[in-house]
């Protein structure tokens, strides 16, 4: 645990303030809610509709959740933001954010953040059901209570228990449509519940200097490479296990227990590979485990894919 401490000293400084423009500020906001992780979450809830509908969704409803469930991550990620506004100055990856370069003042990013968790609650609550709305409230203050203000900085397991908010977009879709929650939408929690480490562990291997600067105790930080390495193998054969679950539980069609196969087979012989690297004397960025980070997007994206197409075959 040694190399958590004492790193403040060598942290980069904050970015200089840009100019402050109207379109600047409106910029500064936006990237509060961290558009590329929303662009995943949504990955996740419009091919859940799909299946929850047996085929195309209602218009309206889709287009609410998608809408509503958008301001929610939205409020989630600036809130987490807000939170962590300390160590983001700290690490190359984070201290562009808008906190970090005083493009937006801490008060101004928690006000926004209440306002679009409202915003998503109430909207979700009157467009579709309060299931939807009550599953959106819990996955925003488990990501900010739970996730960000306790797990993040305390233990080495923050992200396998705090990716629960990650997976709560599935039961939104889902509840959505249905108005309540089945076995078929627990089967793909699971498999982001069982996605969600290795794919941030392996982030956290390529940025472990910037966790560390920060005293975040990402696994990668406080264990060897190989123990990373051999528990991101494990949640790797978790998801690919429960992704071919759903194929009897949902009663889909061949197409998707086909595609993934396909898919977890792939993803099993990328992480595979790391340990390979790692057998060999790699280590570091040798062993590049940013190859499996962008493959396991990818991955995610093209089962939930197969997920939405899959009721259209039927």
């Amino acid at each position: 645990m040694t190399v958590l401490t004492n790193r403040q000293a060598t942290a980069p400084a904050p970015a200089p303030e840009a100019p402050r423009t109207i379109g600047s500020v409106v910029k500064a906001y936006i990237a509060l809610t961290k558009p590329r992780i929303i662009e995943l979450l949504l990955i996740t809830t419009l091919p859940v509709m799909f299946l929850a509908a047996g085929g195309l969704p209602p218009l309206w409803t889709s287009v609410s959740v998608m809408v509503f469930g958008t301001l929610s991550a939205g409020s989630a990620n600036a809130l987490n933001c807000y939170v962590d506004r300390d160590i983001d100055v700290k690490m190359r990856r984070t201290r562009r954010r808008p906190l970090a370069r005083h493009q937006v003042s801490p008060r101004g990013a928690l006000i926004f953040g209440i306002i679009l968790g409202i915003l998503s609650t109430i909207g979700l609550w009157l467009t579709t059901n309060w299931l939807a709305a009550v599953l959106s409230t819990g996955a925003i203050l488990f990501y900010v209570l739970v996730y960000s203000m306790i797990l993040k900085r305390r233990t080495a397991q923050n992200i396998v228990w705090g990716g629960i908010a990650g997976c709560m977009p599935v039961l939104i879709g889902w509840a959505g449509i249905t108005e309540r929650l089945d076995w078929a939408p627990l089967v793909l929690f699971g498999v982001v519940f069982f996605w969600t480490p290795p794919h941030t562990w392996t982030l956290a291997m390529r940025y472990k200097e910037d966790y560390a600067a920060a005293e975040v105790p990402m696994l990668p930080v406080v264990a060897t490479e190989r123990r990373v390495i051999l528990e991101s193998i494990a949640y790797t054969w978790a998801t690919v296990a429960c992704s071919l679950l759903l194929w009897p539980v949902a009663g889909t069609t061949l197409f998707y227990p086909a595609v993934a196969a396909v898919l977890g087979v792939m993803c099993l012989w990328e992480v595979h590979r790391l340990l390979a690297r790692l057998n060999s004397g790699k280590t570091g960025v040798e062993l590049r485990p940013m190859r499996f980070f962008h493959w396991s997007n990818a991955y995610l994206a093209l089962l939930f894919l197969a997920v939405a197409i899959d009721p259209l075959l039927a």
